[in-house]
Parts: structure tokens; C-alpha cells; sequence
């Protein structure tokens, strides 16, 4: 019995194991796996630093733009970009985003701030009429918006068929801020029928406008920190209803600042993201570097943040991709990713073309205008590093106003310095017939000219401070003048002096590089205490690049623009020779031995 009991229990037991592997036997499906969530998807395109670029066009050569890269510029090649995605897409939901500095940069830029002022004349200023084109949903204000004075932008931005925001910028008397700080924009998942999601965009502009445009916003405008100001609006925007938070942000993401610590940091984006939890993606600019996708860990919440920046004059393109999904009645970014696509793989959209024409022959005509002869070619190009006459040119004209601005008052017995960057290692004055773009491309920025005055030991100390634009280079090692400058320093953030003689010695430390300090034309040394009136451009006299000693009171500011200076000298003058400017005064040497 003990037998059939035992074998009988084995049969039962078989039997039911037969039973539960039948249906796999058979083919029948596994045990259900848990439903995946529903997703959806949104696009955001990003573009920065247009500079006021529409066609693909160098003004200054006068040609097509092209670089070593062959990269592309221009909103009419963006928008054909954008255009491109927009149909890929089918209606799906797509926003176009900038992230500043769009009205200056270029002559074209120039001629509707300046020569045919949209203040005066009452038309579209041509980044709006391209801009428009493209229908943009939000433009965020750089730090060149402010340039040409509140009026201008003002004018500019009522222009625009979109929103202008900078959450930062402040109004001085009532503490509000001046202009719009974020916008919610509600957008269709789809086609019809599809759910909405509402995106909250804020806008953060660079706090360095209070330094480099001291003169168009002090006690109108005041610039809060980039890092707080998120901090504020975020959560705002969040319990208005934002599902997604983006920002698009004027300032790098490097951490640091060129004008120091006095005012809120100039990059920081890195920074944002790590502090302000409730981000979902930054859109970035003012570095013209080309980050394609970058994710920054939020130091609260543990969650990655999205960021890119599209390089610079429409160069690039930034596509933020995100996948969202519905949790518990709310919208939540699943997954993100973000590229950059490049502009020169695409040809110019006609419609911007078109709405631009008008305004861009006008500004090639204008720079295309003989000012004068010269008498010899005069290239920019060894700048850097050699005593040229081509920055003796401006030094020359910055000089010779200041002197006569000066002349029968307190400061008329000074001697008159003057200060001049290598902007351009392009710039070229042909021997022969000088064009206004010829000039421009010499003085590439909208600098207004003043002047200060310093003591001779804070003329060294200035000079020292620009040294550190050279590596150092050993006695008896090779020298090559296209590694001779330090990657880190740009070329506007070295200046030359006019007025003193000097030697550099890139063989020794930076700080003890200035081995002769003379005055001009003598053997004298410059005292210590000896008093100059120094030229200078109102950027770095407003304390753009660090440089000490120069931030100081002006004692002469007559709101003259230095590029329309240049070539009113050329075009009175009617020859640009050598001989009545170029005093050379500087030169690299090793322990007294000139480098070149």
C-alpha cells in the first residue's frame, strides 16, 4: 500500500507540473509584462549670437562668408534649417529659440543703428524682418542688445512678432523688471486631439551690460545675479503652470568672469543648472563656443539638466529633443538629448533673403565707399606680436581727438597716450583706394572713445597685465609667432601702447615682463608718479577684460565712435600714409635681444 500511495503521489505531482508547462510548451506567452506608459515628444531649436549675420555674407571682403572651416552664417541659412526640422516634423510641436546678441556685429547691423538709425527712419530693422520670417517663439536679450542705447532696443523690440525677455534686467527707480522675464507657451503634442503642454521659457541676459554699457544703462538699468534670478522665476513659473522649464541664457557655462568679481558672474550656466532644481534644459550663448550636448547633474534633485550652445553668427544650430510621458496627472521629461546641426550643409531660405534685400544691398553699397588712398599696403596680420603701422593708425587718430578735446584746459600740459587692440589679424588697408569696409574691418567693434588719466606706475602695471597675452619662451628657444600668444588670452584682450617706449620679455614670469618703460624717443624712465592722459576705448575703460588701474573717471567722453572716427581722418585726410603715424615704440625681446 505504502508502494501504490507513494507512486500514486509521483503521478499527481507529474501531472501537475505537465499542466503548468503545457502552455509554454505550447507556445502561449510568458506572464504580461507591465504596460509602458504613453510618451510624446517636443523639439526645441536654438539659436545664439547671430550678431546681426542674414545673408551669408563677409562685408568686409565684400564676398561670401567663408572661413578656414568653410563654416556658413545668417538667419536666412538657420531658417532653412528650421523650415527642414518643421516638416520632419508634421506639426508636432516645435519651438524656435535665441539666446541673444543679435542687433550688432556686422555693417548691416551697423548702418540701422548708426548711419539710418530705426529711431529716426521708423523702419524694421533688418534682425527683426529676418527674425520674423523665421517666427521665432522667444528672443532672449545679450549683452550687445543694450550698445546702441535703451531707445534703439526699445524700438527694436516692439518690432519683433515674438517676446523679448531678460529676467535679470531691472529697473532702477521701481525694482521691477524692465523687460518681459519668461513666457508660458502652450503648444499641441500632435495633431488634433492631441494633449497640451505648456513650456515655461525664461530669459537671463549677461550682468556685464552694467560694465560695457555703463554709459546707455547706469541709473536706468540694474543686472541681478543670472544664478539668482533663476532661482526666483523657476518655481514661479512652475506653479503657473509651467509642465517644462527652459531657459535661454546669455552667458557661458565656464564659471568664470572677465571683469572680475564685482559683479555677478558673466558664465554661468553650469552653476544654474547645478543650483536651480526645476530646469529641464538651458539654451545658451554669449561664448561663441559650439557645445553640441552637455547634462549637468542639479547638486538638489539628482537630475540631469540638458544644455547646448550653438556656436556663434548662425554657424550652428541646436536641436533639444524630449520624450514625455504622463505621471499621476503630470507631464514628466523621460529623456532628452540635444545636437547641433550645421548651416553649411543647407542653402539660404528665400523668404528671408527676400525681406532683408533691400537693406543689404544698401549696407554693401555704403561699405563699398572710396575714403581715401593709401599709400603703401597695410595689413593687420603680424599685429600680435610686431610694432605695425596699421594699429599706429588708430592710435594716431585716438591721440590727435583727445589732444584737441583737450587743448587750453586742466589737462592740456599732459602727455597724451593712446591705447589700440589687434582686433583683426585679417584687416588690410590695399595700397591704393581705402573703402569704408576696409576701415571696419581694422575696428570690428561699436567702441566709443575716452579718456582717463594714469600715473606711470599704473601705466606699467597696465602694460604688464597685457603681457600675460604671450607664453613664456626661454632664451634660445624656437619662437613661433603663430603659438607666441597664449589660447586662453584673446587678441582684444591685448593692447599696445602709443605714446611711451617699451620692451616685453616673454622670457621671463608674467608680472615681470615690462624690462624698459621710457619716455618716447628719450632714455628717460618713466617715473613713477608722472602723470598721462590715456585714450582708450569706452569698453575697457568701463573695466571689460580686468585690466587694472583704468576704471576711473573720464576726463574726456564725447560719445565719439571710434570706427566713424578712423574714417573721418581717412576721408579728410584723403591719403593714409606711414610717414605721418607710424612711430614704432614697442617690441618683444629675451633679455634685451629683439624677437623678431
Amino acid at each position: 500500500m505504502t508502494s501504490s500511495s507513494g507512486a500514486s503521489r509521483r503521478q499527481v505531482l507529474a501531472v501537475a507540473a505537465a499542466a503548468a508547462t503545457a502552455p509554454l510548451l505550447a507556445g502561449a506567452p510568458a506572464e504580461a509584462k507591465p504596460k509602458q506608459p504613453k510618451t510624446w515628444d517636443l523639439t526645441v531649436l536654438g539659436t545664439s549670437d547671430t550678431h546681426g549675420n542674414v545673408y551669408n555674407w563677409d562685408y568686409y571682403k565684400d564676398a561670401e562668408f567663408d572661413d578656414s572651416k568653410h563654416n556658413d552664417v545668417g538667419v536666412a541659412k538657420l531658417a532653412t534649417l528650421v523650415n527642414q526640422i518643421r516638416a520632419e516634423r508634421k506639426g508636432r510641436a516645435t519651438l524656435v529659440l535665441d539666446a541673444g546678441d543679435t542687433i550688432q556685429g556686422t555693417p548691416l547691423a551697423t548702418y540701422y543703428a548708426k548711419q539710418e538709425p530705426i529711431t529716426s527712419t521708423g523702419e524694421t530693422h533688418p534682425m527683426a524682418n529676418a527674425m520674423n520670417v523665421l517666427k521665432y517663439d522667444a528672443v532672449t536679450l545679450g549683452n550687445h542688445e543694450f550698445n546702441y542705447g535703451l531707445p534703439l532696443l526699445a524700438t527694436w523690440i516692439k518690432q519683433l512678432g515674438f517676446p523679448a525677455l531678460a529676467a535679470n534686467a531691472i529697473n532702477a527707480k521701481t525694482g521691477k523688471p524692465a523687460f518681459l522675464p519668461y513666457v508660458i507657451k502652450e503648444v499641441r503634442l500632435g495633431g488634433h486631439g492631441a494633449p497640451k503642454l505648456r513650456v515655461g521659457i525664461l530669459g537671463l541676459t549677461n550682468p556685464g551690460v552694467a560694465i560695457w554699457d555703463k554709459a546707455n544703462v547706469e541709473g536706468r538699468l540694474v543686472f541681478a545675479d543670472m544664478v539668482a534670478t533663476a532661482a526666483k522665476w523657476v518655481p514661479e513659473m512652475r506653479r503657473r503652470g509651467a509642465d517644462v522649464v527652459i531657459i535661454s541664457a546669455h552667458g557661458g557655462d565656464s564659471g568664470t568672469s572677465s571683469y572680475g568679481p564685482e559683479l555677478p558672474n558673466e558664465n554661468p550656466t553650469a552653476l544654474i543648472a547645478e543650483q536651480v532644481p526645476g530646469i529641464d534644459a538651458i539654451l545658451f550663448g554669449h561664448a561663441h563656443n559650439e557645445v553640441p550636448e552637455k547634462f549637468v547633474t542639479n547638486l538638489k534633485t539628482g537630475k540631469a539638466v540638458l544644455t547646448s550652445e550653438p556656436s556663434k553668427w548662425g554657424q550652428r544650430l541646436t536641436r533639444m529633443d524630449f520624450t514625455l510621458a504622463r505621471e499621476k496627472g503630470c507631464w514628466k521629461v523621460v529623456d532628452s538629448s540635444a545636437t547641433t546641426l550645421n548651416t553649411n550643409t543647407v542653402v539660404e531660405d528665400p523668404a528671408v533673403l527676400a525681406a532683408v534685400r533691400g537693406q543689404h544691398a544698401k549696407t554693401v553699397e555704403y561699405v563699398n565707399r572710396v575714403v581715401a588712398q593709401s599709400s603703401v599696403e597695410l595689413s593687420a596680420a603680424e599685429s600680435r606680436y610686431k610694432d605695425t603701422p596699421i594699429l599706429d593708425f588708430i592710435n594716431h587718430v585716438q591721440t590727435e581727438v583727445v589732444t584737441a578735446a583737450l587743448a587750453g584746459g586742466a589737462y592740456a600740459g599732459l602727455p597724451v597716450l593712446s591705447i589700440a587692440a589687434p582686433f583683426s589679424r585679417t584687416a588690410v588697408f590695399p595700397q591704393g583706394d581705402v573703402r569704408i569696409r576696409d576701415v571696419a574691418g581694422l575696428y570690428v567693434y561699436d567702441n566709443t572713445l575716452e579718456a582717463v588719466v594714469l600715473t606711470g606706475a599704473e601705466v606699467k602695471a597696465y602694460l604688464e597685465y597685457s603681457a600675460k597675452y604671450f607664453v613664456t619662451v626661454p632664451v634660445g628657444a624656437p619662437v613661433n609667432p603663430e603659438t607666441i600668444s597664449d589660447p586662453a588670452v584673446p587678441d582684444y584682450n591685448y593692447d599696445v601702447f602709443s605714446g611711451v617706449d617699451y620692451d616685453i620679455d616673454i622670457s621671463k614670469p608674467v608680472g615681470q615682463r615690462i624690462t624698459r618703460l621710457v619716455l618716447a624717443g628719450t632714455d628717460t624712465p618713466v617715473a613713477a608718479d608722472a602723470q598721462f592722459v590715456v585714450a582708450v576705448n569706452n569698453y575697457r575703460r568701463s573695466g571689460g577684460g580686468n585690466f587694472p588701474g583704468i576704471v576711473k573717471t573720464q576726463v574726456y567722453n564725447a560719445q565719439q565712435e571710434i570706427r566713424q572716427l578712423l574714417i573721418d581722418w581717412a576721408q579728410a585726410k584723403g591719403v593714409i600714409d606711414p610717414a605721418d603715424f607710424f612711430v614704432p615704440n614697442w617690441k618683444l625681446v629675451r633679455e634685451g635681444v629683439p624677437v623678431f
